[in-house]
């Protein structure tokens, strides 16, 4: 899979995908995720990608022009599953949407900064609008971050246990079940005799029950969505 991302700060997108599962999948080839300066695209020699909002008001937007130079520019080089944008008034990211995106090849992701981009852009090239919750933040990159992660790590080959992110919280609209390590015994609170049992079967239905009275008691919303699934 390969995902471009465009930005007006890709210093903010290299620590990111330079450690742990990210690096992993990069290092395998799994994963390719370049980061494009947008001032690259620039309409003048001071680097401007942004102009006072028309109507009025506070906070500047980003110009049609050098992000729609930027994907034409892109798109003679790959054609792209989605072009998303990383937007508050987005679809809310969830598990779900992680794993439709991480059957796709290539992704260009378009991270907003300041108002935000200029309608026009949504209109024309955006097909997917994200939002990873009901907050403002700075810009998109970091909202980019966490997408990427949540997209990369279900590519397969990029975990060492392909089968792990199928036990993760969200899938099938449920909690994780608590997890547990050595050692067994830890200030007098000991490890689940269940967990010991080295059965197998027993340990499955075991860990669903607990996923789903987490999920009842912790997330009722979840547990609607899972009841109705």
């Amino acid at each position: 899979m390969q995902i471009d991302i465009l930005t007006v700060v890709p210093e903010l997108l290299e620590s990111p995908f330079s450690h742990s599962i990210m690096k992993r999948a990069r290092e395998k080839g799994l994963l390719v995720v370049n980061t494009h300066n947008l001032r690259k695209w620039a309409i003048n020699k001071h680097g401007q990608v942004d102009d006072y909002q028309y109507g009025g008001g506070a906070g500047m937007v980003m110009m049609c022009e050098p992000i729609a130079n930027a994907i034409d520019e892109l798109q003679k080089e790959r054609k792209y599953d989605e072009i998303i944008y990383m937007t508050p008034d987005g679809k809310n990211f969830n598990q779900g949407t992680a794993n439709q995106l991480s059957l796709k090849e290539n992704i260009l992701i378009i991270c907003g900064h300041y108002k935000g981009i200029d309608q026009r852009i949504r209109d024309q090239y955006v097909t997917m609008e994200i939002s990873i919750g009901d907050f403002v933040l700075s810009g998109g990159e970091l909202a980019a971050a966490i997408v990427v992660d949540a997209i990369g790590r279900l590519l397969p080959g990029v975990l060492n246990d392909e089968t792990s992110a199928l036990f993760d919280s969200f899938q099938d609209n449920l909690l994780a079940p608590p997890v547990y390590t050595r050692p067994e015994i830890w200030r007098n609170i000991k490890v689940p005799d269940i967990l010991l049992s080295g059965d197998p079967k027993k340990i499955e239905d075991w860990r669903y029950d607990q996923a789903l009275n987490r999920t009842q008691t912790k997330r009722p919303d979840l547990w609607e969505k899972h009841e109705n699934s």
